[in-house]
């Protein structure tokens, strides 16, 4: 009874510590989504969730045109037109790479392999100035279809994501790939065959966190949209508090929430495979 006792006292106590963190963690949300029904005086008032007297004026202004050429659903298919296909590039441009690395000897191999983490410690801003004078004689600045914002991303450009996914290959037996050339699979065919099956979860998470990032990205659509009508949520964002003298943050934060409810929604969906993919790495030898 002693043993059963302490054990049940110390799950009491780590489920308590992870429900507090939990708390303090979501607890911004929380009051974000308050805020949206509140208007200035009571945001300024404290920090509090509970809503006094309750508004829609933020939602509501939330939905209106900014300069009349766009407005928060134009947004958003503006922020996704660019997202989807950079989040398909990433992972397969980034599967690819890996294959080659993890599973093929050639000259130059680990040099390449050396130099390609390297770039790992270039900040973006080093690469603004260069990327920008090269996308411009390209005619690709302000293009319809965002070509300087994704394009890259279908030549491995993401170091971090073909890393990982070179880790999560390691754990992959060697031997299900001797067993597809046996049975006559091409080197592609073992790829999509074998490997990316086994490597789901990894290829779940590299892909929810360059959706993450993408949506998120500020300075991306900064240098390359220069047209209001094609802003993307991020920029539309900004719009909209560029807009008035004074900020009516129920809207601005109304505009935050939704913007990032796609995201919460897609997270949600994949947690399973991402927690996966994220602990694969640790459980696996």
């Amino acid at each position: 009874m002693g043993m059963k006792a302490s054990n049940a006292i110390a799950t009491f106590f780590k489920y308590l510590v992870l429900i507090l963190v939990g708390l303090i963690m979501i607890y911004p949300l929380l009051w974000m989504i308050s805020a949206t029904f509140k208007d200035n005086s009571e945001i300024f008032a404290g920090i509090g969730l509970w809503i006094k007297n309750p508004t829609l004026e933020g939602y509501k202004n939330a939905l209106n045109n900014f300069g009349g050429s766009i407005n928060i659903l134009q947004a958003m298919l503006n922020t996704y037109s660019y997202v989807l296909p950079k989040v398909i590039c990433t992972v397969v441009s980034s599967c690819i790479a890996a294959y080659g690395f993890g599973r093929f000897d050639f000259p130059g191999r680990k040099l390449l392999f050396s130099i390609m983490l390297a770039t790992l410690f270039l900040p973006q801003v080093v690469l603004n100035v260069p990327q920008f004078l090269l996308y411009t004689k390209f005619g690709w600045v302000n293009s319809p279809f965002y070509l300087a914002i994704w394009v890259h991303c279908a030549f491995a450009t993401e170091t971090y994501f073909v890393y990982q996914l070179v880790q999560f290959m390691r754990n992959v037996p060697r031997d299900l790939d001797e067993a597809a050339a046996i049975d006559g699979c091409s080197s592609f065919q073992t790829l999509y065959k074998v490997i990316v099956p086994m490597l789901m979860p990894a290829l779940v998470s590299c892909a929810l966190f360059q959706f993450m990032w993408s949506c998120n990205d500020f300075m991306g659509p900064l240098l390359y949209v220069q047209t209001p009508a094609k802003y993307p949520m991020s920029l539309f964002v900004k719009l909209s508090m560029d807009g008035d003298t004074g900020f009516a943050w129920n809207r601005i934060l109304a505009l935050s929430l939704i913007s990032i409810l796609p995201q919460l929604i897609v997270f949600f969906c994949a947690q399973d495979q991402f927690v996966e993919g994220i602990s694969a790495g640790a459980v696996k030898g």
